[in-house]
């Protein structure tokens, strides 16, 4: 495992960037060929954790390396990385996204933000059993009025009439973003432990839930061990929970998410890789931030751009060897993810077996340590830039 070898976030256009870093990818294996329904899995609803562990690091974690599987605790994490090792840490901090309102019919309305693109403008996701059209217009329970401007998609373009600028008004009125699948209403707790003890810039509107196990303790442990920290901003939108709707992945458009990469993760990465040492991105959004801005000639480049990065079997990674992540929900894009990571194979046997030994799913629930497959670190190591 361990191989030798920032403009503001609330001004963010959906629209593709003019100068990006890189163009939209879309990574699907040629052989075999995958398909939905190969990511598909039947889960027990009681093992979906509908709360925190009791502290952020008292959760499981499960040791994925290939066909070898060891059932572990967080706290042991810092035995599976070695001095010198790198975790890259995605610090966006969650906001409270989420809205709820009446149409002027009566019916009931639930919106959920993607992102902020002016004082009174965003676009947000709309829930209703029918949706207002442009022109049409909701009125929030906590005052103002939203009124639509444009629709794309799942998405609808709003213009915010309120007396205050509307993140201070999310800010103010917002709830906490909790998933669909936790089945409560969100709770003064959540405030705090839906979000990293790292958090640092507002904007995403779901947490980079791999990184809610770490709390200062932990970190300081990893300090003392030699463990390196560098970090990445990936703002996640309300699109993380859209399903996949096409049985042919090929035909699968991922939603974009604006990233940061300083240039001190540019350099951390560059010093573990001449050392010898392993990258570790702590979360898929992690990685998709440094896959993607990798996806050019001359390796991992600083700066900001959107990423539709989507990773099936038969991606070649170059730059993460290691992926602490959490359950995913079947037959979504984070689990194709993990599988294009730690193998097909073993990810089913990985599933499996937390099924069996009764691990908690999903955003509050427990932790995978996975090590890449052999397979696709062969890919990896003969695609890799020099660093």
């Amino acid at each position: 495992m361990h191989d030798k070898r920032r403009a503001s976030p609330w001004a963010m256009s959906r629209r593709w960037d003019k100068r990006p870093l890189h163009r939209p990818m879309y990574a699907m294996s040629d052989s075999p060929r995958y398909r939905l329904s190969d990511f598909d899995y039947e889960l027990p609803p009681e093992l979906i954790a509908q709360t925190p562990a009791v502290s952020r690091s008292a959760s499981r974690l499960l040791h994925v390396a290939g066909a070898k599987l060891c059932d572990r605790t967080f706290a042991e994490l810092p035995e599976l990385l070695a001095p010198g090792d790198l975790l890259v840490f995605n610090d966006t901090r969650v906001i409270r996204s989420r809205l709820r309102g009446r149409k002027d019919s009566g019916g009931r309305v639930e919106l959920l933000l993607e992102r902020i693109v002016a004082d009174d403008e965003a676009w947000m996701q709309l829930s209703a059993s029918h949706p207002p059209k442009a022109g049409g217009s909701v009125a929030l329970d906590r005052g103002g009025r939203a009124t639509v401007i444009e629709r794309e998609g799942r998405f609808f373009r709003l213009r915010i009439a309120a007396d205050i600028p509307f993140a201070a008004y999310l800010d103010r009125h917002g709830e906490v973003p909790l998933p669909p699948y936790i089945a409560r209403a969100p709770q003064p707790e959540d405030s705090e432990r839906y979000q990293t003890v790292y958090a640092r810039h507002p904007g995403a509107v779901a947490a980079p839930t791999a990184g809610l196990h770490f709390d200062e303790p932990m970190l300081e442990r990893l300090r003392e061990r030699g463990v390196a920290f560098a970090y990445v901003t990936l703002h996640v939108g309300a699109g993380t929970f859209q399903p996949v709707e096409v049985e042919d992945l090929a035909l699968h458009r991922m939603h974009s998410e604006r990233f940061d990469i300083p240039a001190a993760t540019v350099a951390a990465v560059a010093a573990a890789r001449e050392a010898g040492h392993s990258v570790i991105a702590v979360g898929t959004t992690s990685l998709r931030a440094l896959e993607s801005a990798a996806a050019t000639p001359d390796g991992l480049r600083a700066g900001t751009a959107e990423t539709e990065l989507f990773v099936t079997p038969g991606f070649r990674f170059r730059i993460v060897d290691c992926l602490l992540t959490n359950f995913h929900l079947p037959r979504s894009t984070l689990l194709m993810l993990v599988s294009a990571f730690g193998g097909y194979v073993p990810i089913r046997a990985a599933y499996a077996h937390a099924i069996r030994e009764r691990y908690r799913f999903f955003s509050y629930g427990d932790a995978m340590f996975v090590e890449q497959d052999p397979a696709a670190r062969a890919r990896s190591v003969a695609g890799r830039p020099r660093a």
